[in-house]
């Protein structure tokens, strides 16, 4: 499992933008910046879309302001379901990233199977990401909802 101090692994990534799908990876996503990132087990759930995603985007500014370049929500779900689910909610300072086949979160042992969703997704987490390196990390126990709010982050910058 992933660790403050890690390198990032090096994914490509769906992201579904204005001007058509994107295939950034990694680096693209995180070289030179630093990230808040926050991982939901999927998009359009009741945590995610009642507490965990507005959280962020209620305190984007705030993020911003204490040096955050780029807030990233990630869910194991495709480009389209993520891109509709930022649409939903107002979330146009957060980059929906889609996990779609749950590379990155298997590669970081953030993965979880479970029978709800029908295979394989995220864990709640949240994570600092400074040029590509963990800086924070706060992983949530099943069923919680508690270190990876987007308040707690802040806090931690």
């Amino acid at each position: 499992m992933i660790q403050v101090g890690d390198l990032l692994p090096n994914v490509t990534f769906n992201l579904l933008t204005d001007h058509g799908m994107t295939t950034p990876n990694t680096a693209d996503l995180f070289a030179d910046k630093k990230v808040a990132l926050f991982a939901v087990p999927g998009a359009f759930t009741p945590t995610c879309s009642e507490s965990h995603l507005p959280g962020f985007i209620t305190l984007a500014d705030q993020l911003f302001t204490k040096g955050v370049d780029s807030i990233i929500c990630l869910s194991v779900n495709d480009a389209f379901v993520m891109k509709a689910w930022g649409a939903s909610q107002n979330a146009e300072h957060i980059v929906m990233l889609a996990d779609g086949d749950a590379a990155f979160t298997k590669a970081i042992g953030l993965d979880k199977e479970t029978g709800v969703f029908g295979g394989t997704r995220s864990k709640r987490y949240a994570m600092i990401v400074d040029n590509g390196v963990v800086t924070h990390l706060n992983i949530e126990a099943e069923k919680q909802f508690k270190v990876s709010k987007a308040e707690v982050m802040y806090e931690l910058l």
